[in-house]
């Protein structure tokens, strides 16, 4: 009589899951079909998250013999399927300026009201701009979701700003949101982890800058996204005294208070500011009416979390994204726009516009690391 030998009978456990842990996610989603013990081994949380530290160790090793410029991220409609359809594309940066496609995922379809907060080791934060309190995890590699629902606020003129951290100390993902309301009461925050699948309220306390500590009333409504920069996360945030960026450091779930550039704001008409990862520091853009133009002022933290290192870099007119939207900035330093002409990159020091080779973008993001995860594989819709 033939019997059939499963693959946890010819080999040891964990000589077979150190063998699919080198694997890429296309390959093991397609093994998860050959055998009970393959869909076991793979759908496992602990081999999750083992394969997770595989890659990131891999990407870290190969960061020196890098051979591109990184990679671009965005979302276009999809011409050949519904009006409401969007697709996220991948493309390298090749170190001749041309582009390759990595790859395209159709976006699911209630997507359409949502934008992407955050992006980090192949998983994406989406959140409903209708329903706040609506955000999505998805890990568009292996074509699942995680719908999550936060408080709801009844105050329909409250706003809230969003962040996606990864918590390198215990390999888990972590979300920050946001909330502040119409006439300036204290900010309320709430943190999503997904290694508990659980929301939890956080009182936001720091030891200030300025020797008290700031009941801030609001935060910056000129971006919904928190910037993922150094293990955490950091936005504006607004008092009836200053100004100052907040920080959440997505390992110890602390809160710290980082001054913004000296003078940033005085004695100019400031439009808006916004915070950038610039060439790996984190940055200010100040868009402030000159004379004739709007001007950009952009300001960089040369060494991180010392406020005498704020640096201001570039003063560059702002007549070439005028009508336009401002995404980030590459590794090298350009910067990631969409104007009249489309998606381009411009070179604040030469003011070099180059035009990039893709669709449409209504959003754009870039990473140094395109890396895929099975992220979600365990718990996942």
């Amino acid at each position: 009589m033939k019997t059939t030998t499963t693959m946890r009978e010819l080999l040891p456990d964990d000589v077979v899951e150190d063998i699919l842990g080198h694997l890429p996610v296309k390959s093991l989603t397609r093994f998860r079909c050959v055998s009970k013990s393959c869909e076991s081994i793979i759908t496992d949380h602990t081999f999750v998250t083992k394969h997770l530290k595989l890659n990131l160790n891999q990407f870290e090793s190969l960061m020196s013999t890098n051979t591109n410029s990184g990679y671009l991220l965005y979302t276009t409609k999809d011409k050949n399927s519904s009006p409401s359809s969007k697709q996220l594309c991948t493309v390298v940066c090749n170190n001749d300026r041309t582009l390759s496609q990595v790859s395209r995922f159709e976006m699911p379809s209630f997507f359409d009201k949502c934008d992407i907060v955050g992006f980090c080791n192949g998983l994406f934060c989406l959140a409903d701009y209708d329903l706040s309190h609506i955000i999505y995890l998805w890990n568009p590699s292996i074509r699942m979701f995680k719908k999550l629902l936060a408080t709801i606020f009844t105050d329909k003129y409250a706003k809230s700003v969003i962040g996606l951290a990864y918590n390198s100390q215990n390999n888990d993902f972590k979300i920050l949101r946001l909330v502040s309301f119409l006439g300036g009461q204290e900010v309320e925050a709430e943190i999503y982890s997904l290694s508990t699948d659980s929301w939890r309220k956080v009182v936001i306390s720091m030891e200030s800058l300025r020797g008290y500590e700031p009941k801030f009333g609001t935060i910056a409504d000129t971006d919904p996204t928190c910037i993922f920069l150094n293990g955490a996360l950091h936005t504006v945030a607004i008092t009836s005294r200053h100004h100052f960026i907040l920080s959440f450091d997505a390992n110890d779930e602390s809160f710290r208070e980082i001054m913004l550039p000296p003078n940033h704001l005085d004695g100019v008409p400031v439009n808006f500011a916004e915070l950038a990862v610039f060439k790996g520091c984190l940055a200010v853009f100040v868009f402030v009416h000159g004379r004739r133009d709007i001007l950009c002022h952009i300001w960089v933290m040369e060494e991180y979390g010392v406020a005498e290192s704020w640096t201001r870099k570039y003063l560059v007119a702002r007549n070439w994204v005028s009508g336009g939207y401002f995404f980030g900035c590459t590794d090298n330093g350009e910067l990631l726009i969409k104007n009249s002409t489309g998606p381009v990159s411009i070179d604040p020091e030469s003011q070099n516009q180059n035009i990039l080779a893709i669709e449409d973008a209504d959003w754009m993001g870039f990473t140094a690391n395109s890396m895929e995860s099975l992220i979600l594989l365990d718990g996942g819709k």
